[in-house]
């Protein structure tokens, strides 16, 4: 009986995976599609959007599966758990990024090569938090979760530094006002992303330790 709960297990963790890697493809293509204002890497990057709700789907039952075949307690049953909440993050990231490239679809044409530097930058970075934070919970490492956590700060400086831009832009007329409100929004789905990567890194904390980043925290570990 356990032998066959951890066979499923391992499936549960290559699906999961498999599903942080489309999520990080996803970035990339939005990434791409806004820093060359690349029309088909946007619509990849809605179309792999499909495929991580069918992943979303497919885990789901997974986890359904294990959880009224095993009836799992305790450490089992944080894990699958976490992979249910784990999996909503991914896509909520997929659907985040799928609206970057919905917005740059609508910018076509006009590039604005000022943001292109902090725009990669940030997209690298989500992309990591993304990766790494699944690879947290499947490996069980509980300091690279912490880590992926204090990388969000990153991200949100990232975020303020291109808001601070627009409207530094804004206040010169360097910028028209709608197309600031589309550039101010690729940005806050950016730094959403990193958001709920560090949501999963929270998640990978309570498999691990059946505690949240906060209350784990608070331990005395040493």
């Amino acid at each position: 009986m356990r032998n066959r709960f951890d066979e499923v297990l391992n499936i549960l963790n290559k699906k999961i995976v498999e599903m942080s890697e489309c999520a990080e493809k996803i970035i990339l293509f939005s990434a791409e599609a806004f820093v060359n204002q690349n029309m088909q890497k946007a619509k990849n990057a809605i179309e792999h959007d499909v495929k991580i709700d069918d992943l979303e789907r497919e885990i789901e039952k997974i986890c359904m599966k294990l959880l009224i075949r095993h009836q799992p307690v305790a450490r089992d049953l944080r894990t699958v758990s976490s992979a249910l909440k784990i999996i909503t993050d991914i896509e909520h990231i997929g659907d985040q990024a799928s609206k970057i490239s919905k917005l740059v679809l609508r910018t076509i044409g006009s590039p604005d090569v000022q943001y292109i530097d902090l725009f990669l930058k940030a997209s690298r970075m989500v992309g990591f938090m993304v990766t790494h934070s699944v690879n947290a919970f499947v490996k069980n490492d509980l300091d690279l979760a912490i880590k992926i956590i204090r990388n969000d700060d990153l991200v949100d400086k990232i975020f303020s530094e291109i808001k601070s831009k627009i409207i530094d832009n804004l206040r010169k007329n360097k910028i028209k006002c709608e197309k600031s409100i589309d550039v101010l929004m690729i940005a806050k789905y950016f730094e959403r992303i990193g958001d709920h990567a560090a949501h999963i890194a929270n998640w990978a904390i309570f498999s691990i330790t059946g505690m949240h980043k906060i209350e784990f925290e608070k331990v005395d570990v040493g």
